[in-house]
């Protein structure tokens, strides 16, 4: 079925929003200087480079630090730009006070009070260029698909036209999409959008993906470098010897692999540099093995996950 979000990569900001985040090799990446002039005009560097490289999707979240700040900022300063679609997420609330050093930099809550407060506040910066809201993070314990209230509240936006989708994290991905795909309010599906993680080391929702393919959902992949333990530095021999084999980067190699998977509509970069961007831009083009993955028990995988510093 036709993707109602294109195809191709997307841009993601979590890890341009804010100071701290999980990914690795933040110190080369970014530097001493997080501050927010800084991180700003570091979200637009990354964002032009994206853009002249054919990038029209962009995906951020009201817990990802000033990222639709930023985003705004961008898009108001380049009014030519009219072409790219923006995603956004609501669900968590940004608590890390712009330091490293915070124990948390996160707060989640479901709950139809926090949807109506994210929205406006997403609303007050991106206006009417937000075309897709997600739940952020779905888990088997959310409490979003059981309130009435809040899936009227959410089906009054899709008939308002924006997309609304969701998101998911940990082991039990592929049963959160499958639940999802069941929900209809006012007779017609809920959900426009699935964006969930899917990696070399973490394929398990893959098939859960594809079934909302199927039915007409567009597919977003995130994570497709496992927050940085698919770069060169990090990866398992396995995958690096697979690369080798053939003659590409760690990461060019997961990212192909992600975007060749079936019914995915777009995989997210998290690039900080332009640099990255341009070694994403490749992956876009290689040719890989089907099938490929290096596969983790999920639970392991998502522990694993769990233990990354925010630095």
């Amino acid at each position: 079925m036709v993707s109602t979000i294109g195809t191709g990569l997307g841009i993601g900001l979590a890890a341009v929003g804010r100071p701290a985040y999980i990914n690795g090799a933040r110190d080369d990446d970014l530097g001493e200087d997080r501050s927010v002039d800084a991180l700003r005009r570091r979200t637009a560097e990354v964002l032009d480079a994206a853009y002249a490289g054919g990038i029209r999707y962009v995906d951020t979240a009201r817990s990802y630090g000033r990222a639709e700040e930023f985003l705004a900022d961008w898009l108001a300063s380049r009014p030519d730009v009219t072409d790219v679609l923006v995603a956004s997420k609501w669900g968590y609330t940004y608590v890390g006070e712009w330091r490293l050093e915070r124990d948390v930099h996160e707060v989640k809550d479901h709950s139809p009070a926090a949807f109506t407060r994210q929205l406006a506040e997403t609303r007050a910066l991106l206006g009417d260029r937000l075309g897709v809201y997600q739940i952020h993070s779905l888990v088997p314990a959310s409490p979003a698909l059981d309130s009435p209230e809040l899936l009227d509240a959410l089906a009054r936006l899709r008939d308002s036209g924006v997309l609304v989708g969701f998101s998911t994290s940990g082991p039990a991905q592929a049963d959160v999409v499958r639940r999802a795909l069941e929900v209809t309010v006012g007779g017609a599906p809920l959900f426009g959008v699935v964006q969930s993680t899917w990696n070399l080391l973490e394929p398990s929702v893959g098939p859960a993906l594809a079934e909302a393919a199927e039915a007409g959902l567009g597919v977003v992949v995130k994570e497709s470098l496992a927050n940085g333990r698919l770069t060169a530095a990090e990866a398992p021999g396995p995958v690096t010897a697979a690369a080798a084999d053939l003659g590409v980067g760690v990461d060019e190699l997961a990212m192909a692999v992600a975007l060749a998977q079936p019914g995915v509509s777009r995989v997210l970069t998290g690039a900080v540099t332009t640099e990255q961007i341009t070694r994403n831009l490749r992956a876009a083009s290689l040719t890989v093995p089907a099938g490929l993955a290096f596969p983790e028990e999920p639970s392991a995988y998502w522990e694993t996950r769990s233990r990354r510093p925010w630095a």
